[in-house]
């Protein structure tokens, strides 16, 4: 495992604050989600609190009145007590990119800013239910993986993660993605639910190991975009630096030709993207560094959920 060495880009701003009613609507539609891609494999050992009904028996000395069964209890005319399947037994992975493309950002956030809100969303969510969560970081020079934990623990482990920042510089390896969620797909055992969250530039070959995860697990793939990464503006020349690999190319951003390639360009990887991620039956929210991200990713999940359930 590698060091978290490294320093938050400049321009940082940070997420933003969540409005807890708003982090409540995304844990219902997260949680029927998984329910709809995992069915009957969120048991718990033991019985707790959810759904499915484990037992009903007499009460006894010492048992949760709130879990008395006021049908059970009239019929026998003996105080019954409804014991359920606990429905948190789920561990959630969060794949992350921590390359030097996400240290860019030209609105209100930078792409690694919206990044680290939605880990903190799904980290969040996860230990909420007696969960747990753990990561895999890469794009920087070691991948980097934390092993899942529940509680406080998970929560800062990621929140350490996040806290270091994204690489200062990068190798060009386009197949970092791919690496870790072939990793990813070594080490998690049990079904459970895999959040990626990158903005999938220069990245090749995840097709196949995002399919091999797809098999086991519910999966997620939010892609974060600056507005700018579309669009060339024409303010003259312009020498512009490839953050993953360190590439130099001058540019005359006044050419209406090139302006319309580099559109082009851009719109065809990003349908490529899509196109994929649609092949492959995940979940594709895209999320971008001028909104608000967080009602979007709301917003993103029900859409999700909506096309599930016809």
């Amino acid at each position: 495992m590698t060091t978290l060495a490294r320093q938050p880009p400049p321009g940082r701003q940070g997420p933003g604050p969540v409005a807890q009613p708003l982090l409540d609507a995304i844990d219902v539609v997260l949680m029927r989600l998984v329910a709809h891609r995992l069915p009957g494999d969120r048991r718990a050992a033991g019985v707790g609190s959810g759904t499915e009904l484990a037992q009903l028996r007499p009460y006894e000395a010492g048992d949760d009145v709130r879990h008395l069964d006021a049908a059970a209890t009239a019929r026998t005319g003996q105080p019954h007590v409804r014991l359920h399947v606990p429905e948190r037994a789920l561990t959630s992975w969060l794949v992350l990119d921590l390359s030097p493309s996400m240290a860019f950002g030209t609105a209100a956030r930078l792409k690694a800013d919206v990044a680290e809100g939605v880990a903190l969303v799904f980290a969040r969510l996860a230990v909420r239910r007696a969960g747990s969560v753990g990561a895999i970081g890469f794009g920087a020079a070691d991948p980097i993986v934390l092993a899942p934990r529940g509680a406080r623990p998970g929560l800062a482990a990621v929140r350490a993660l996040l806290d270091a920042g994204v690489a200062a510089d990068g190798r060009g390896d386009d197949a970092a993605l791919a690496g870790a969620l072939e990793r990813l797909a070594t080490i998690a055992r049990r079904p459970g639910l895999a959040v990626v969250v990158s903005d999938f530039r220069g990245q090749a070959g995840w097709e196949r190991p995002l399919a091999a995860l797809c098999a086991r697990h519910a999966t997620l793939a939010i892609e974060v975009h600056d507005p700018r990464e579309s669009v060339l503006p024409a303010v003259g020349r312009l020498a512009l630096v490839d953050p993953e690999s360190g590439a130099r190319i001058d540019v005359d951003t006044s050419s209406p030709r090139l302006r319309a390639r580099f559109e082009a360009l851009e719109r065809e990887r990003r349908d490529a993207l899509a196109a994929g991620l649609r092949r492959l039956r995940v979940p594709h929210i895209a999320l971008d560094t001028d909104a608000d991200w967080a009602p979007a990713l709301a917003g993103g999940l029900a859409a999700v959920a909506t096309r599930e359930r016809r």
